[in-house]
């Protein structure tokens, strides 16, 4: 009896093993922010995208975007933890944080205009 006991603990943990490392349990996927900078003024804008606010880069773009026109960035983060992101121009800034260790895939929009900067953003897929 104690045989077949040592037999069904052994397969038991050899497959366990086997599906901890094909599935990459405690791993964590780097997570991602999709980001639109939108223009609703009647002048065109020079935006700057992406930093962290722990001064990494996520992606460097600097764009000229007409009136009327959305331009969408993405980037990939780090999978856990607080990030967050700061769209500026020459005499504005808009910012988006959110934390990667719950959601995988953060939208957000910067939208700008003559007079102000809007900032809306949300977690459109959860881990």
């Amino acid at each position: 009896m104690r045989r077949r006991e040592l037999l069904a603990a052994t397969a038991a943990t050899a497959t366990a093993g086997a599906l901890t490392g094909c599935l990459g349990v405690g791993e964590t996927d780097p997570g991602r922010l999709d980001l639109t900078v939108r223009n609703d003024g009647d002048e065109a804008v020079d935006v700057d995208v992406v930093e962290g606010d722990d001064g990494t880069t996520y992606e460097e773009e600097s764009d000229r975007i007409a009136p009327g026109v959305a331009r969408a960035f993405e980037a990939t983060v780090g999978g856990t933890g607080r990030h967050e992101v700061v769209v500026t121009g020459a005499d504005w800034e808009g910012r988006i944080a959110w934390d990667a260790g719950v959601c995988d895939l953060y939208d957000g929009t910067v939208a700008v205009d003559g007079e102000s900067v809007s900032v809306a953003g949300e977690c459109a897929d959860p881990r």
